[in-house]
């Protein structure tokens, strides 16, 4: 990973385990497949009456697999592709504009010494969690 794109990488990481983000990624499609699926099996098994059963149990399965399990946001950005974390990168560097800095340290102080940029940072990040990973934020335990 590129120097400047690790320390971007870093400086979320601080901030989202500062605030203790946590997020769940849903995974409404697996749950749409594994809904259809109860439906069509109770079908081809008991017909109209395994249908009714197969929605009942394929809704309750779809609703249990998309409830998430909530993860510490730090871990989730470092287990992103590269793909996803140049996209990151990107929207965190139209947050900072030409703001110049030589280390991951002096970054970190010119972020958190500014409430406004840490904000605005923090706010560019929980839009890209939220739109490009289709994420539920939570904060604390």
């Amino acid at each position: 990973m590129a120097p400047r794109m690790d320390d971007i990488m870093r400086l979320c990481c601080d901030i989202s385990a500062n605030q203790q983000v946590k997020v769940a990624v849903q995974h409404v499609t697996r749950a749409a497949i594994v809904a259809g699926g109860t439906v069509f099996v109770g079908g081809i098994l008991a017909g109209p009456a395994g249908i009714a059963v197969g929605v009942a149990v394929g809704g309750l399965l779809g609703a249990w697999l998309t409830s998430g399990q909530f993860k510490p946001l730090p871990q989730i950005l470092m287990e992103l592709p590269p793909n996803q974390q140049q996209k990151l990168y990107s929207d965190i560097m139209a947050v900072l504009g030409n703001l110049d800095w030589t280390d991951m340290a002096q970054l970190a102080a010119l972020v958190m010494g500014n409430a406004k940029l840490k904000q605005q940072v923090t706010a560019a990040l929980l839009s890209y969690i939220t739109k490009e990973l289709s994420a539920e934020v939570r904060y604390g335990d």
